[in-house]
């Protein structure tokens, strides 16, 4: 099994850095979800018009800075004087607690630099991201830290090409469609990948099943769910079995963890467990 999924117990990722509690994929989201204990973070990322990879999750600058335009479009001196925390508010718009705090789109590599523990799960979210964004695991080594999920089956196919056997993938839309038609079986296809990330339900269709979790456990796949901020919903899924849940509400998902004795890092052999401050 990958690095990235050798944990004996499921794991707490968190989703954009935390974006329940700070601006969505920013340092300072991060921050707070690595000081709450978090060792899987995850993230999006797009590629600059010179060739930059930054964590950012639309493909334009427009909802949450004060700025517009499309990161493909703009270099990153123009990425990054755009204000990530313009927009923010947790009290639906009456206050913005981040603005004009310095809170820039970060540069994916900062990420790994700033926190060499954290294993991160990436969504490269145009095409032309792929190859720079393989480029940079290969010039920092840091493929065992990473699992890349994508809404695009060929953007999977490239990255465990470029990987070369390094790569840990989660399973494409259509490959999870088959793999819920197939988990009736009692089995499912890996399909090349290592896991299987999905939300409860996609439309009117239940993915995340007793049956669906077997399935995948009798093929080796663990199964991550996202994006999950309700407590109810964060305990139903644990007690179904699955390996991982993603959530915004990182002190939420951390405190369930907690009051079950679960660790945020799933109990990853040969190191510490992760400890709630």
């Amino acid at each position: 099994m990958h690095w990235f999924l050798a944990p004996s117990g499921p794991i707490a990722l968190a989703h954009r850095g935390g974006a329940g509690e700070a601006p969505e994929n920013t340092l300072a989201a991060f921050e707070i979800a690595v000081a709450l204990g978090y060792e899987y973070v995850e993230t999006d990322a797009h590629l600059t018009r010179d060739g930059v990879v930054v964590a950012f999750h639309d493909e334009r600058l427009d909802r949450v800075t004060d700025r517009t335009g499309a990161i493909a479009e703009l270099g990153i001196a123009e990425v990054e004087g755009a204000d990530a925390g313009y927009t923010f508010s947790l009290d639906s718009g009456r206050t913005f607690p981040f603005r004009a705090r310095g809170i820039r789109v970060p540069r994916l590599e900062e990420i790994f630099v700033r926190w060499p523990d954290v294993r991160v799960n990436i969504d490269p979210k145009s095409d032309a991201c792929v190859g720079p964004l393989a480029a940079l695991l290969d010039r920092l080594g840091a493929w065992e830290r990473v699992c890349i999920g994508s809404f695009f089956d060929p953007r999977l196919r490239r990255t465990r090409a470029l990987g070369r056997g390094r790569a840990c993938t989660s399973m494409g839309p259509h490959a999870v469609a088959l793999a819920r038609l197939m988990a009736a079986s009692g089995r499912m296809p890996a399909l090349g990948a290592d896991c299987i990330q999905v939300p409860i339900s996609r439309g009117p269709f239940r993915i995340v099943t007793k049956r669906f979790i077997q399935a995948a456990h009798r093929s080796g796949l663990p199964v991550h769910v996202w994006t999950i901020n309700d407590e109810a919903a964060i305990n139903e899924l644990l007690d179904l079995g699955v390996d991982g849940i993603m959530s915004d509400r990182v002190r939420l998902l951390r405190d369930v963890f907690t009051r079950r004795g679960l660790p945020l890092n799933g109990t990853v052999a040969g190191r510490g467990a992760s400890t709630s401050p």
